[in-house]
């Protein structure tokens, strides 16, 4: 199993690149952003690499970073996201704003992604929030050590509700559904949570910000 290549660019296409080690050439399929980080061909470069065998073919896709080799292993558990597919999505989305676009159940924003229709961004969606909801809002930082499961739990409740309807009040007022998601977000992160009036003007004060 090949994880890891470390050598020189020897050529790349629209999806593709291939690194010489040693004096053999190995063909990495990479998205448009590993490909965007890699180096002129004849320059030294290191790519982690995740291997899939088949019966017919032995396909290498190449990553310049940990997080992206990461999403990707995680998009390939959806039942119809194979490489290709989950390469399409790293290349429309950075991993924060594809967190975002799960969390905020942005199926439209989904479909940008080449090979991904409705049906599939539904399904990425509903396989994969609970696992990235964490990466774009969190409302229980610095709890104190006292503090029972119980009491923890029901504050995070309580602070997803908030959001979400912040979320909502944001849509009502023409806002897209991601960009208000998002807003949300980084108003809670910086006061740690509130109730919805307090989340939404936070949230416009982003916008003002941008």
């Amino acid at each position: 199993m090949i994880a890891k290549l470390r050598g020189i660019v020897d050529s790349r296409g629209e999806d593709w690149a291939v690194l010489d080690v040693g004096g053999v050439g190995y063909l990495c399929s990479c998205s448009s952003r590993t490909l965007g980080r890699l180096p002129v061909p004849g320059d030294a470069v290191s790519l982690l690499v995740d291997t899939h065998v088949r019966e017919d073919a032995i396909q290498l896709y190449g990553f310049f970073d940990v997080t992206e080799r990461d999403w990707f292993r995680l998009l390939t558990t959806v039942q119809g996201v194979g490489g290709r597919v989950a390469l399409a999505l790293l290349s429309a989305f950075t991993p924060e704003s594809l967190a975002l676009a799960i969390s905020a159940e942005d199926r439209a924003g989904l479909t940008r992604a080449a090979g991904v229709g409705p049906r599939l961004a539904a399904r990425l969606i509903t396989e994969l929030k609970e696992k990235v909801g964490g990466l774009a809002m969190t409302g229980t930082r610095g709890a104190p050590a006292s503090t029972t499961p119980a009491v923890v739990s029901e504050r995070v409740d309580a602070t997803r509700e908030a959001a979400a309807d912040a979320v909502s009040a944001l849509v009502n007022l023409g806002y897209g559904r991601a960009e208000a998601f998002g807003a949300v977000s980084r108003a809670m992160s910086g006061a740690g949570g509130g109730d919805v009036q307090v989340l939404v003007r936070a949230a416009l004060k982003e916008f003002a910000r941008s």
